[in-house]
């Protein structure tokens, strides 16, 4: 089957650190090794473009640093593409819609997180975080409804998209998948000994530090415990992350953003992935995790509920818990061993090789 040519309409991309940039990269990746073409239209910043990268002028986004706002621009080389495929549904992906509207091509959303989501950042009390809240739902519901499909990362996103999101558009489940072939189970010393890692038991989190995300809920729930507190990422909760686990009885090493050829070792360096982020539509960390052999501590809230296979890949607790976080934690790090085998033992069905024929399905149907 010759596979269709792709433009990709993203608001996240390389350099910025994320799940949606890790999974545009990869499937872009992964449709090239096939003999396909997916070229990929973000802001502008300081990723030096490859070839089939376009970057579009852009500027700062007040209310979250780090991020841009890209001008909804479309490059004169991705006038060929026979689909268009946006990660977001604000400017450059209106700027995918409008190129699909201009040569009547089948247009794909994905949908990688709740708008919603970041409304605690544009609002400063909660009565205009909730006004916030149901604008941004009205607004991606409006976006979605004029797309041919929606691709979910997970049933639990899905539903959400059909239920409250509320789109009328069909919405088919796609996981973002994990290269299994970088994410594996590596030797871990060197690392350790880089970053001054001690020995003995380490329970860590990668990833943006986000206030939605609920990380304090990790030094809370380890106060006491003989484990090394490891947290890699950064992001405007870090700062009150930090001070937290200064004033908890905690040994907590922040590494800042480590090199993505660092992260199988920093996953295998662990003994537990700890993840009480209660609005992930997939939670891709905790699949790399996985990947490399270790198990999940998480909570059963969004679509964690389904990536952390109980008992099997990890436990989860009630959101908001922290005792019933903390029983988890102690659980995963007891059964490690094992859970860490089970973990090793679902790689392929895990694997983004999976997730991009799915992908090409898909696309496939629209054409």
């Amino acid at each position: 089957m010759d596979l269709p040519r792709v433009a990709a309409f993203t608001d996240t991309y390389l350099p910025t650190h994320n799940g949606v940039t890790y999974t545009v990269q990869t499937w872009r990746d992964r449709w090239h090794r096939r003999g396909g073409r997916m070229d990929v239209v973000y802001p502008d910043g300081d990723h030096h473009a490859g070839e089939g990268e376009y970057p579009v002028s852009s500027l700062p986004f007040p209310f979250y640093e780090g991020f841009r706002v890209g001008v909804p621009g479309v490059p004169e080389a991705v006038d060929n593409a026979e689909v268009v495929h946006a990660h977001s549904p604000f400017s450059l992906g209106l700027a995918g819609m409008r190129l699909a509207r201009k040569h009547d091509l089948p247009m794909v959303a994905s949908y990688h997180t709740p708008t919603s989501e970041y409304a605690e950042y544009l609002a400063f009390t909660r009565p205009i975080e909730r006004a916030v809240e149901r604008s941004a739902e009205e607004y991606e519901r409006r976006f979605l409804d004029r797309t041919d499909v929606v691709v979910a990362p997970s049933e639990r996103t899905a539903d959400h998209v059909r239920d409250t999101v509320g789109t009328a558009t069909t919405v088919e489940v796609v996981s973002n998948g994990v290269d299994v072939d970088f994410f594996r189970p590596v030797e871990t010393e060197r690392f350790r000994r880089r970053h001054d890692i001690p020995d003995g038991p380490l329970v860590g989190y990668t990833g943006r530090h986000g206030y939605e995300k609920n990380l304090e809920a990790i030094v809370d729930a380890t106060e006491g415990l003989d484990a090394t507190l490891v947290f890699s990422g950064d992001g405007p909760a870090r700062a009150d992350l930090e001070r937290a686990a200064d004033q908890a009885d905690v040994d907590a090493h922040f590494l800042g953003w480590v090199d993505r050829e660092e992260l199988p070792s920093f996953y295998s360096a662990l003994d537990v992935f700890a993840f009480p982020s209660p609005v992930e539509t997939q939670g891709i960390a905790a699949l790399e995790a996985n990947a490399c052999g270790t198990p999940v501590a998480g909570v059963a809230s969004a679509a964690l509920a389904d990536t952390i296979d109980q008992g099997e890949t990890g436990y989860k607790a009630p959101p908001d818990d922290v005792s019933a976080f903390r029983d988890v934690i102690e659980r995963t790090l007891a059964e490690r061993d094992r859970l860490g085998e089970e973990c090793l033992a679902r790689r392929e069905s895990i694997s983004v090789e999976r997730s991009v024929d799915r992908l090409a399905d898909v696309y496939d149907q629209l054409l």
